[in-house]
Formats: C-alpha cells, structure tokens, sequence
C-alpha cells in the first residue's frame, strides 16, 4: 500500500504569510513608515477611533488609512471626506487581512510620503489574531458594550496585541462592564500590553493614546 501524504495546509500558510509579513516590516522600516494594524470586533467603533485619531496626530504626522472590509466603501469615504488618503479593501469573504492583503493596499497609498498608515481590520476577534500583517505594532478596541468576559473568551486576540483600547467608556454608566476585571485578565494574558480608555463622543483618553501613538512612530522613524 503507498503510503499516504499528509499536507499540513494551514501551518504552510501561515509560514509563508509570516515570511512575507517580516520582509513588509522591513521595507517599512527602511521608508520610516509606521504600520498599525487596529483589530476588533463589528460595532466598536473602529472607524470613529480612527478619526479621532487623525484629529489628535494629522498636525505631527502624514496619515494614510487602509480600511479593509467585506463589501461597502462606506468607512473609507469618511476617512476620504476628512482630508486623508485611505484605500478601500474588498476582501470577498475572508474574515481577516494577510500581508499579501497589506501589501496590495499599501501599494495603492504614496506610502514614501507618509509616516503613520492605519490598517483597519476586518471586524472579527479571531481569524485576524491568526495573520501577520507585517505591521510595526497591532492594537485592539474592546468596547464597554460587549462585556468584560471578551479576554476570556478570545484569549489570543488579546495576548498578541501591543496595546487594548477599551472604547466607548461614556458608556459606562449604563452596562455592566468591570474595567479592572478586564485589565487583570488582559495583563495575565499578555503583561507587557498598554491600556487605553477612550471615547470617541467625548474625546476622553485620547490625548494619551495618541502620545503613545505618536511616540511609536517617531521611535521608528529613528531607529
């Protein structure tokens, strides 16, 4: 009897993807181009985080976006309408953006002449933990409506990200959400993680998230 192949499909992806994403990395690095892959979940707000963002960074750094999406353009038009140059990616069913995915939306920015590209995920807690995107940092919205048990529930979205953003916190008032349950299990999880509380409507703790932000990009730009 001859003996049977085993192909391991998904470890050969996601080895590949990862070379790719490493080589992106470094061509980032050399143009001082600082890529921030922003995950979460649908309805977190991501979008309204993104254009606050802008607002706090657009005088210090040239911004581009790359939103990324199933179908609609309908987040890429606001960040279009507020004065800075973002591409709309179709992804045609996949829960998640890849480097390949990344590369062919940063091709479509004049990323020479930018020093900060935000890549807006696909609203999915799990697939986009799973892929390297090539970019310098990753973050992640938790917004106070979801519920604090999130950390609990998706423990690799959490543990691989630099920095957790807990959105919407004018919220707070009217949902049972334990913002100290969430930091502790995060820190468990991932201990070196940075915390932000924000909202998008009021503006509270963006000037911290953006300092950070900022910093990053800098630092990279420099190195």
């Amino acid at each position: 009897m001859n003996e049977i192949r085993v192909i391991e499909i998904k470890k050969s992806i996601h080895e590949s993807n990862n070379l790719q994403a490493d080589e992106l990395r470094s061509i980032l690095h050399k143009k001082h181009t600082f890529l921030l892959n922003l995950m979460s979940s649908p309805g977190s707000g991501k979008t309204s985080l993104v254009m606050r963002t802008i607002e706090k960074l657009d005088k210090d750094l040239k911004i581009g976006v790359i939103e990324a999406d199933i179908d609609s353009t309908v987040d890429a038009e606001k960040i279009i309408e507020a004065g800075v140059p973002a591409v709309q990616l179709h992804t045609g069913g996949m829960c998640h953006i890849d480097a390949t995915m990344t590369e062919t939306g940063l091709e479509a920015l004049d990323v020479d002449n930018l020093d900060l590209i935000i890549l807006e995920n696909v609203g999915n807690l799990v697939c986009p933990a799973e892929f390297d995107t090539g970019a310098s940092k990753s973050a992640m919205i938790l917004s106070v409506p979801e519920g604090h048990d999130k950390p609990l529930k998706y423990p690799l979205m959490f543990s691989m990200v630099d920095v957790l953003i807990i959105s919407k916190i004018d919220c707070l008032p009217y949902f049972d959400f334990d913002v100290r349950a969430v930091k502790e299990s995060v820190k468990k999880l991932n201990p070196n993680i940075e915390i932000f509380e924000t909202s998008a409507k009021t503006g509270e703790g963006f000037d911290q998230w953006a300092d950070w932000l900022r910093k990053e990009a800098l630092a990279w730009q420099q190195d």
